[in-house]
Formats: structure tokens, sequence, C-alpha cells
């Protein structure tokens, strides 16, 4: 059994400039320079914006918010991090205009918003992925995507019977704790939705309050299975995600066909399609007008925004990706 390895990511120079030029510093030129877009205090470069942000993406945007401040001196973003179900429904009381989400509405959302006139618009920004963690000394390394079903569906609860060293420790108390980050969050979510058609977790399941305090309990717990945002341990020159890897194990996953082939939650298996558990990350923005918070999606979805994402470890949506592999013959 093998773990698929590639050597790097990256951009094609000629077609990133291109790609970004056409579909994104056009149309955000044009908006600054229309009168429409000025409505208001509140332009696409100055101004005050409230932006709801999933909290799996904490260490991402607040890179971006940063770039984007620093860049206009007279913007200011105020980033509020929440669990998903949080998210949606500031959204939906009209709390909060802009977020940013693991998933687009669903039709049900966007009937809802219909029926009051809204359209929010929907922008793909990027692909990023679950991650498994362990104890630093838990010897299990790797899952077939059978074994995380039977676990999530409380036919595993031990990790005796997922590796042959622990069987050999009788006296060994092997029984798995799983915890989450958040109960409303896009990780109890998105679990539920491929593993478990929407049911309940077995008992042997909890949340804390963060992807932070996952890996904390985790790296305590030698028993425990976390699952985080993989944006929480995906930078490797980020000080904090050098911490998190130094305290935690990151499994490998097959498919699910099994077939002995494990990927981990890192760009090239990410952006393949290969690794089992990815999803899209959208800003989802019902401003109603060309304001602070437009601006800021267009960055983020342009070539500085996106080049922010690749650095931060994750899979940009609107850059043609080059990638690198090596074999051994």
């Amino acid at each position: 059994m093998n773990i698929k390895s590639y050597i790097g990511i990256g951009y094609s120079g000629i077609s990133r400039f291109c790609f970004s030029v056409s579909l994104y510093l056009i149309p955000y030129t044009l908006c600054l320079l229309l009168p429409s877009c000025g409505n208001g205090s509140s332009t696409p470069t100055q101004g005050k914006q409230k932006i709801c942000i999933d909290e799996s993406y904490s260490p991402l945007f607040n890179a971006e918010v940063e770039a984007f401040e620093g860049l206009y001196k007279e913007s200011d973003i105020v980033d509020t991090y929440k669990p998903e179900g949080d998210i949606v429904n500031d959204f939906m009381n009209d709390s909060c205009r802009i977020i940013i989400l693991s998933r687009d509405l669903t039709t049900k959302e966007k009937e809802y918003f219909k029926s009051k006139n809204s359209f929010p618009t929907s922008t793909k920004i990027a692909v990023d992925a679950l991650a498994f963690i362990t104890n630093k000394n838990n010897p299990v390394s790797n899952l077939l995507y059978s074994e995380l079903e039977n676990i999530f569906t409380g036919k595993i609860s031990s990790w005796r019977p997922l590796d042959s060293s622990i069987k050999e420790k009788s006296d060994q108390d092997t029984s798995i704790t799983i915890v989450f980050d958040n109960e409303k969050s896009c990780n109890v979510r998105l679990l539920k939705e491929k593993i478990l058609n929407g049911g309940d977790f077995p008992k042997n399941c909890f949340a804390v309050k963060s992807n932070s305090e996952v890996v904390e309990y985790v790296s305590r717990n030698k028993a425990a299975l976390g699952i985080i945002g993989v944006n929480w341990i995906s930078d490797g020159d980020d000080t904090l995600t050098r911490t998190f890897l130094s305290k935690v194990n990151v499994l490998g996953v097959a498919s699910k066909e099994d077939d002995g082939t494990f990927f981990q939650p890192y760009q090239a298996q990410v952006v393949t399609g290969e690794y089992p558990f990815c999803r899209n990350v959208y800003i989802i923005n019902r401003e109603g007008r060309t304001g602070l918070g437009t601006g800021f999606a267009a960055f983020v979805a342009g070539e500085k925004g996106q080049l922010i994402i690749l650095k931060a470890g994750m899979v940009p949506a609107t850059q043609p990706i080059r990638l690198v592999q090596i074999t051994n013959n």
C-alpha cells in the first residue's frame, strides 16, 4: 500500500496573467470607474464592511484581509469567524451580507432570497479538504474509505482492528474518541452528507469550539480521531501550521475504491480529486451594490488573492495550475 506523492504545484505565468486580467481585473476596473459603484460612503476600496467567514478558513482569511487592507488603506474589513450554521443564519437574517462558506447556497435558500427580491452572487474561490488527524503515538497512519465509513457509522469503535501492532497489546484501551470543531461546522455537515446520508453520528463523537481546539485535544489523547479543515495545517511556512503538525499525525485516506493507494489532504491530491474529502469554497455576496464587500470578493478571486490561497496550501479556483509529478521507474 502506497501513499501517492508529488513534488510541486504551481502556476503557468503567462496563462495566469491572461486569465486573471480577462476575468477579474477588467470588470473590477470598470466597476471602479462607474459612478454607480460609489453608491453611499462605501466603494470597492474604501469604507467598512462586516464579512462572516467559516472558522475553518481563519488562517487563510487573516492573510487575505491583511493584504487587502494593506493595499487599500481606507478599507476596514470586519472579519468575523463562526461555524457554518451560525453564518447561514446571519445571512438569512440580514445581519451579514457577505459570507464565506464551504458550499454554495441551497436551492431552498436561493428561493427564499428570490422571494425577497434579493439575488446573492456566489463566487468559487478555492478548493480545500477535510483532514483526519491522530495522536503522535497512534500507530495507525492510513485508513481505507470503508474503515472511515465503519468508524463514523459506529461499526468500528476501537483502533485495535485497524492496526496489527495494537492487537498485541490486549490490555490497552483503544476505544476511538471522535472530536469535531463545532456541532454546526462545515466539517460535520460534509461527513454527514458523504458518509451518513444525513444521519446521526455514533455516541463516541463530541464537539469542541474550534479547529485549533481539535488539534490540542488530539495531541493530548492517544485514542482520539480529530476532523479539521486542512487550511489549519496546509501552509508549511506558517509557524502555527508547523506547531500543529509537530503535535499530531495527518492520516492518509484511500478513495472509495479502496485500492490500497492512500492520499493526503494537500494540494496535489486535492487538485486532482484523488483525495476523497474535498469541497469548494465560496464568497457569497448580497451587498446589493458595488461596495467594499464586492471589492474584497474581486480581490480574493483575482490574481493576488489567488496567490495567497496557493501559498496557504489550498487550491485556487480561478487560476491555471501546473502539476509536477515524480514517479519511480
